[in-house]
């Protein structure tokens, strides 16, 4: 039997309302809160050196990014990068991994690098890693989440959404949830762009998304 249609409320309120572009300005974001709030997103997902953000959130969440999008900053730069997002109101935190790392196979110092940013997202804030699944084999996707969970994550992300490779795939999502079998959330992004498409990442195992086409992924929502 296939699973009931989701409600555009009830999608809405797994979705991180993202915009990441370089040029976004301070009134880009502002409007990015105010679509938020309309459409009732679960937050907005923003380039840290945007906050504090001096606006009425309402009840959408706050999420920065962290060593974006290359992941290659030092974990004490990453560290910091958080330290200073949480300080400026940042509740959620999501970072990327060192990829040279997991294609070197050094998963302590995968470990390593989650855990410092982790140190500066304490309980109850919330640390996503993105794994930037599309570069990533089935086996390292497995690895790079058993490193997350072991560093204290939150949750683990598919994509950046920058990478030429590519962003969400079911088949990663998948392979992500089973490998954290509900211990941790899922996040999908990258090139979620319509309802049909954020539908089967859900399915696959996502309990997040991150996108910026929300309006257009909602429009195509069955009405309540």
């Amino acid at each position: 039997m296939s699973p009931a249609p989701l409600s555009a409320t009830k999608l809405a309120r797994m979705i991180d309302h993202t915009l990441l572009t370089p040029e976004a300005t301070h009134d880009d974001v502002a409007k990015l809160v105010a679509d938020a709030k309309e459409y009732g997103t679960w937050s907005v997902c923003v380039s840290p050196s945007m906050l504090p953000l001096d606006l009425d959130m309402g009840d959408v969440h706050l999420a920065v990014v962290c060593g974006f999008p290359s992941g290659k900053h030092t974990s004490a730069v990453k560290a910091a990068e958080a330290r200073e997002a949480i300080a400026a109101g940042a509740e959620e935190v999501d970072m990327v991994i060192n990829l040279g790392l997991v294609k070197e196979g050094r998963w302590k110092d995968v470990t390593a690098d989650i855990a410092a940013v982790k140190q500066a997202v304490p309980d109850p804030k919330i640390l996503k890693v993105i794994i930037e699944s599309a570069v990533l084999t089935d086996d390292e996707i497995v690895r790079a989440c058993r490193a997350a969970e072991g560093a204290g994550a939150d949750f683990v992300k598919t994509s950046t959404g920058f990478h030429p490779s590519g962003g969400a795939s079911v088949a990663a999502v998948k392979t992500m949830a089973d490998t954290v079998g509900g211990r941790l959330g899922v996040k999908a992004s990258g090139g979620i762009r319509d309802y049909q498409t954020a539908c089967a990442m859900v399915e696959a195992g996502a309990t997040r998304l991150g996108v910026s086409s929300t309006a257009k992924i909602l429009a195509g929502a069955p009405q309540e």
